[in-house]
């Protein structure tokens, strides 16, 4: 049996590859979508050895399925944004207290004690609708703070000014995490010179501005927060592990998570570090849904294990995951 405390106190790629399979094992077993779709690509579970031989589950059977590894009901459903009509991905959680102690590790990881920061939030398409689990995790972020100036902000831009300037001036320690046309709407009204402020993007026009390279858009950013770099968060609705990005877009995983990149044209194999390709992410920390997703990201892999996420698949429910026959 794998516990959390098995995944959550890892310290070398030996003894996580060691838990990556166990964890196969056991949701090959317990998974039933997974497990059809292991049996659909002919994989013997017994002759899997390495990461590089683990079957990657493409996202979109979240959409799909209910991908689950045990017979627990959900305490939480966790649900993607998406346009009307589109069909959103559904993350049926049966134990939060793991995404609970998977993000709150994973920051501690990066910037140390939530306690150091006021944290505040510029997220208004992820607080207009239900299920998303980044404000899942920034709501209890903020709780942990235990600073009575942490909070969300929604379309109040001019007390958001006046909150960062004042706690900027104090030289209290924030950290200001935003989806990215908020925080661009945000330096529009203000140009900002902050000096003990970390800004935080999680990615997202979500249809409100046309999409731009990264190194533009963070350098728009840089200039109108004041800042040397811009922190970036890489999470998603069937994931419950972050990657964190400190700065020029080169993104960091937690401990229980990692990276490979596979072919974009062929999906069961995998490129070089330093190649451009699909991004597939081990999340042990998901041991009760599936902790092996082939995302629709594009992306390249560095030998240190950091990673860069350059955009997505083009049409990409069919390129490049053309399996979903199940």
């Amino acid at each position: 049996m794998i516990t959390a405390n098995d995944i959550f106190t890892i310290s070398s790629q030996k003894q996580f590859e060691k838990i990556a399979l166990k964890v196969f094992r056991f949701q090959h077993e317990n998974n039933k979508v997974y497990r059809d779709f292991c049996a659909f690509l002919k994989i013997n579970p017994q002759q899997v050895k390495s990461l590089q031989q683990i079957p990657f589950l493409p996202i979109q059977f979240f959409k799909s399925h209910n991908v689950v590894s045990n017979t627990d009901p959900a305490q939480v459903t966790f649900t993607s944004s998406g346009t009307t009509g589109m069909i959103t991905s559904r993350h049926l959680v049966t134990d939060v207290s793991l995404y609970e102690e998977s993000y709150r590790k994973g920051f501690s990881q990066f910037y140390g004690n939530i306690e150091d920061y006021v944290v505040l939030a510029l997220l208004p398409s992820y607080l207009e609708r239900e299920g998303s689990s980044l404000i899942y995790m920034v709501e209890d972020l903020i709780k942990l703070s235990n600073h009575p100036e942490s909070g969300f902000y929604l379309h109040n831009h001019d007390d958001l000014i006046k909150k960062l300037l004042e706690l900027d001036e104090a030289g209290q320690n924030v950290i200001l995490i935003g989806v990215t046309y908020a925080l661009l709407d945000l330096i529009e009204k203000h140009q900002f010179n902050l000096q003990n402020t970390i800004i935080m993007e999680t990615g997202g026009m979500k249809g409100k501005r046309k999409e731009m390279i990264r190194e533009e858009l963070h350098d728009i950013l840089c200039k109108g927060f004041g800042v040397s770099s811009i922190h970036s968060e890489y999470g998603m609705t069937e994931l419950l592990a972050q990657a964190y990005s400190l700065g020029e877009g080169v993104f960091e995983c937690s401990s229980w998570m990692h990276i490979l990149v596979r072919d974009p044209e062929d999906a069961l194999t995998y490129v070089n570090d330093g190649k451009t390709g699909g991004i597939n992410v081990i999340d042990l920390a998901n041991i009760n849904s599936c902790s092996f997703i082939a995302t629709q990201d594009l992306g390249k892999k560095y030998s240190n294990n950091s990673f860069e996420v350059l955009g997505r698949f083009d049409n990409s429910d069919i390129r490049g995951c053309n399996l979903m026959v199940l």
